[in-house]
């Protein structure tokens, strides 16, 4: 038992201020992992032109990100909780900002694509295991909801405001600005780590599960690179590996994706909003940004500053949605995100906002709204009812469930709208309004059904009826669970 002494925080609890400060530092590596990638959407064009790079090039910058972040979050969230959090947390942050700095230096686009993969390593270790952190430091339950709610914000925040400090950067020093604005705020963080964190582990860290592991990454790697290249090959790549999964990992003892969080509505709810919601930023954002920039002529900068409305109401209803969360439960949050981002999408789908400058700023507004409110809602119902020593395991999915949502937003948005630019003059005469509008409008009612899929799976799993499948599914985990371990004990010699 002595081994297990320093993971028990809650027998000797840090003081409230280094409580804060663990949170704050958490959110920092937050901050320039969301950050990154929204604030490079708007560098986009500007990297075609440098780079000599086609629409699909564009993706695969966004896309080789995200998906090697989903690929590897779970086996980083279980990693840490067997080998330490603080220890995965500092290993992140290293990889994370030498990543910056080699893509900051990239060549070529094939260059950038592969720096941005070992960025994303680095990356995919901070989110959940900083969210692990955070869990096991604020152990109230009542402070642990406003410590998530905080953590939410600041998820939504800094994806919003992304395209405005990407358009401050590219327009003053360049896109390659984008990357070393990392370099600072990582080093600062892991120099706070060290100094402030303390390390933890779970009481009984799961196993390795490297079958699951190479499945995940097989069925995210081919089902992107189906989508984006129009391949049927890699598409049943993708059905065989999504089998495989179903089949394999139900038979192990301790999974890489433990199907069981699943039985609980509120964490399957969560799940299908967070993929949902994110899909339809990542859409936005992509369609917005080139609609700015290539048919409108904007400057980097003035694309930023024209989506400035979606940033600032993000920032004002992130934080709103996190204490509304914790007085009322995610119910209202889900509900008003999944209105506001399904309403603010349509008017681009069924009116054609970009030809009108107001119900363009109109539909910035609400669906900035809505997805402010997303955040901290799925945060808290994706680690509610978990038990606490598989919190870097819940916390994973949750994450990986963003990072998909936003590498199929992505690849969705951009294989549509390159459909359809291939059909229309837009092809040879850039700058075509309608023909963009054209283009770009089936993939914006695939935005608005992800914003309509965020209203219903909200409203059906955060009621009553779906407490109470969480609150099962918790009793029997820590049932089971702990079933295994006293057969584990009984069994060691």
């Amino acid at each position: 038992m002595s081994e297990l002494t320093p993971q028990r925080p809650a027998a000797a609890p840090l003081p409230r201020r280094r409580r804060l400060l663990v949170l704050g530092i958490c959110c920092l590596s937050l901050l320039i992992v969301s950050l990154d990638n929204t604030a490079l959407n708007v560098a986009l064009p500007s990297m075609r032109r440098e780079l000599d790079a086609s629409v699909s090039g564009l993706q695969w910058t966004i896309d080789a990100y995200t998906l090697v972040l989903a690929s590897l979050l779970m086996l980083s969230g279980s990693t840490a909780d067997r080998i330490g959090r603080r220890r995965v947390f500092t290993t992140g942050l290293v990889l994370f900002v030498l990543g910056s700095l080699l893509c900051s230096l990239a060549p070529s686009l094939e260059a950038l694509v592969a720096f941005r993969m070992v960025q994303a390593v680095g990356g995919s270790m901070l989110n959940p295991v900083a969210m692990s952190i955070i869990t096991n430091t604020f152990t109230d339950p009542a402070e642990r909801a406003r410590a998530i709610g905080v953590w939410g914000a600041v998820v939504g925040i800094s994806l919003a405001a992304g395209p405005l400090v990407g358009g401050l950067l590219v327009e003053s020093v360049g896109w390659r600005a984008i990357f070393w604005v990392n370099l600072p705020i990582g080093l600062t963080a892991l120099l706070l780590t060290l100094r402030y964190v303390p390390e933890s582990r779970a009481p009984r860290p799961r196993r390795p599960d490297p079958v699951g592991q190479v499945l995940v990454t097989l069925l995210l790697g081919s089902l992107t690179y189906a989508i984006i290249e129009t391949s049927p090959l890699f598409a049943a790549v993708a059905a065989g590996a999504l089998a495989g999964i179903l089949l394999y990992e139900p038979r192990r003892r301790e999974p890489l994706i433990d199907l069981r969080f699943f039985r609980s509505a509120p964490f399957s709810g969560a799940t299908v909003i967070a993929v949902s919601a994110f899909a339809a930023l990542a859409g936005f954002l992509f369609l917005n940004t080139l609609y700015l920039q290539d048919v409108r002529g904007l400057s980097a900068l003035h694309a930023g500053l024209f989506m400035l409305p979606m940033a600032a109401m993000t920032f004002v209803f992130a934080p709103l949605s996190g204490r509304l969360v914790g007085a009322r439960g995610p119910r209202p949050s889900l509900l008003v995100s999944g209105a506001a981002m399904a309403a603010g999408s349509l008017l681009f789908a069924a009116f054609e906002a970009e030809t009108s400058t107001p119900l363009l700023l109109t539909g910035y507004v609400v669906f900035g709204i809505g997805f402010g409110m997303v955040n901290a809602p799925i945060t808290t119902t994706a680690v509610s009812g978990m038990p606490r020593a598989q919190a870097g395991v819940a916390a994973a999915v949750a994450s990986t469930s963003r990072q998909t949502g936003q590498t199929l937003g992505v690849a969705v948005a951009g294989a549509l709208l390159s459909a359809g630019l291939a059909s229309s003059s837009y092809a040879t005469a850039t700058g075509d309004l309608d023909a963009f509008v054209a283009a770009s409008g089936p993939a914006y009612w695939i935005i608005t059904g992800c914003g309509l899929c965020v209203l219903v799976a909200g409203a059906l799993t955060s009621g009553a009826w779906a407490r109470g499948t969480a609150e099962r599914t918790a009793a029997r985990l820590a049932a089971e669970d702990g079933e295994v371990q006293a057969t584990a004990r009984a069994s060691s010699p």
